[in-house]
C-alpha cells in the first residue's frame, strides 16, 4: 500500500463542528439490491401498483437504504475506517424515492475522552428537507 493508512481519523484528531458528507441518487438497482440483501420485500418498496394504493401514492426506497448512507460517512469519511458504530437513534421524517438524491451529512457534536466517544448528529435530505434525523456515537481509535 506504499505507506498509505487505512485509518480514520484517530479521537485525538476529532473536534466538535467537524463534517463530512456523502451524496447518492437511489436507483430501482439500489432498492433491488438492498431487498435482496436485507430480505425486505415490503411491497411499498417493490410494487407500484400495490404502492398506489397506500398513503405515499407510489414506491419508496426503504428507509434502511438511506440509514446505510450514514454508514458510509461514518465508516469512511469520518471518523473513518477503524471506527466502530455505539449507538443509531434514527427519526424517518419523509419518504424517499427513485431518483431522489440522499445528501447524507454528519456532525461532530461532543466528544467523551474517557470512553473514546464521538456522539455524532446524522441528516439524510432531499433537496434540502430533511428525511432521516439521528444521532451516532462512534468509538474512534486513539493514536497508536
Amino acid at each position: 500500500m506504499s505507506g498509505e493508512s487505512l485509518n480514520g481519523y484517530y479521537f485525538e484528531d476529532l473536534s466538535v463542528g467537524q463534517s463530512a458528507i456523502f451524496g447518492k441518487t437511489v436507483t430501482e438497482a439500489d432498492i433491488v439490491a438492498f431487498a435482496g440483501v436485507s430480505g425486505d420485500f415490503n411491497p411499498v418498496h417493490l410494487n407500484e401498483e400495490w404502492a398506489k394504493e397506500t398513503r405515499f401514492k407510489g414506491r419508496i426506497a426503504h428507509g434502511m437504504l438511506s440509514a446505510a448512507y450514514i454508514s458510509n460517512v461514518l465508516g469512511m469519511k469520518l471518523p473513518g475506517p477503524g471506527s466502530i458504530y455505539v449507538s443509531q437513534m434514527l427519526k424517518f421524517k419523509a419518504p424517499v424515492r427513485i431518483g431522489d438524491t440522499v445528501v447524507t451529512r454528519v456532525e461532530v457534536t461532543s466528544l467523551v475522552p474517557d470512553k473514546k466517544f464521538a456522539v455524532i448528529k446524522t441528516t439524510c435530505s432531499v433537496g434540502g428537507k430533511a428525511v432521516i434525523e439521528g444521532e451516532a456515537t462512534m468509538l474512534v481509535p486513539s493514536k497508536p
